[in-house]
């Protein structure tokens, strides 16, 4: 290969190209990029860059010389328009094309928006920072989801002075992804905390006086925050060929079509360790793939399949949450180690007939290291509990 290209100046396709680099390939690399910065950290900008305990110089993922070391042609604040296999061309949006022999597609997701103005999202730094702003102390702020990321910015707003409304249409928020006694754990933090949590509900509309729900009912915001979900940016991809789905659909190998790679948060694969495809949207994965991808693209003869154990982690108030595995779709929860009740806890998730995840809160990173290795075993379920030590109490 002489020429390669990588879209996406993320998490995902810095850790790309510089696998690319690493790996040998000293031919024309180029990364491109809707936002004109370098690459940045994104798990920040709902903790410390929202809280105003870093500013934005913290997040860059690479100094300027070490970008400048990889002879890497950087096309930032342009973004990827189409794509043309046949011919191996990346179209830009403002009418350049970059030939390629190898392409890697990093082009991660955006916020699901709801109907109305003026709302807040959360996925760029501009985003942070325009909210940061707002969050003075006496602040009305309605936050629309009460997801990983809608938690983490209501539990910085709550820090900061704001008056919290969570609204979620779920019974219990996070139910689907940690299951409900987890789900009611981390509910309990926020109520303690003052939050106005309304599960249940589901918003219409962002109006000029804050959000209006699906009975009628207006709820009163100096601000609103949206946090529904995602979008994978795969709109540029259509017509190409691709198989599109949710994400950019790959096979084991993160393989999209012939010497087409895709990677991170827009990359929905078949993880060969739990049989399933998956898109994950958390930063460990997004970097894990990159390299993958980068290394898969490079030989294709020795490729290896990408079947890493997720995981992925979320600071609310003095909680820390740290996961492994794939708890989406288990069967059972059981608590091994630690009290619900007391916010300390170790959870084992069960799928079949086999360890699938395990999720801790307030515990050290030591108690939920070793059921990593037995995610990744494939440890039988009774072998994984009947190894743990008694919980405390449930």
């Amino acid at each position: 290969m002489r020429r390669i290209v990588v879209v996406g100046a993320s998490a995902a396709g810095l850790a790309a190209v510089e696998t690319l680099r690493r790996g040998g390939f000293e031919g024309a690399l180029t990364l491109v990029g809707d936002e004109p910065r370098a690459p940045y950290d994104r798990p920040p900008l709902s903790k410390q860059l929202l809280a105003s305990e870093w500013e934005s110089d913290r997040l860059t993922l690479r100094a300027p010389a070490d970008l400048a070391a990889l002879g890497l042609e950087q096309r930032l604040g342009v973004a990827a328009s189409g794509l043309r296999p046949d011919d191996r061309v990346v179209e830009l949006a403002d009418g350049c094309e970059l030939p390629y022999d190898g392409l890697i597609v990093a082009t991660g997701v955006r916020p699901r928006r709801l109907p109305g103005e003026g709302a807040h999202v959360l996925r760029t730094l501009d985003d942070a920072l325009a909210l940061r702003e707002r969050l003075v102390p006496g602040v009305r702020l309605v936050i629309v989801g009460a997801g990983f990321l809608g938690a983490e910015a209501a539990a910085v707003a709550r820090r900061l002075g704001a008056h919290v409304t969570l609204l979620e249409p779920a019974p219990v928020p996070l139910a689907h992804a940690v299951g409900a006694e987890v789900g009611e754990v981390l509910t309990r933090a926020h109520l303690d905390q003052g939050v106005d949590l309304r599960c249940g509900v589901s918003v219409a509309e962002v109006t000029g006086d804050g959000v209006r729900l699906a009975d009628g009912e207006v709820v009163d915001a100096d601000e609103v925050l949206v946090a529904v979900g995602s979008v994978p940016n795969t709109e540029w991809l259509e017509g190409s060929g691709l198989t599109l789905g949710d994400g950019v659909v790959c096979d084991e190998y993160c393989a999209a079509a012939e010497n087409v790679y895709a990677a991170g948060d827009v990359a929905r694969w078949h993880n060969p360790l739990f049989g399933v495809p998956m898109r994950i949207e958390h930063r460990t994965n997004a970097a894990e793939q990159g390299m993958a991808a980068a290394r898969n693209l490079l030989a294709p003869q020795a490729r290896t399949p990408f079947a890493p154990v997720p995981y992925f982690w979320s600071d609310q108030y003095d909680m820390k949450v740290q996961a492994y595995g794939y708890l989406r779709g288990h069967d059972e929860v059981a608590v091994v180690e630690g009290d619900l009740a007391e916010r300390r806890f170790l959870a084992a998730y069960r799928t079949g007939d086999r360890l699938t995840g395990a999720l801790a809160v307030g515990m050290p990173p030591r108690a939920i290291r070793s059921w990593r290795q037995a995610i990744a075993t494939g440890t039988p379920w009774t072998e994984a509990l009947g190894a743990a030590p008694a919980p405390s109490g449930n």
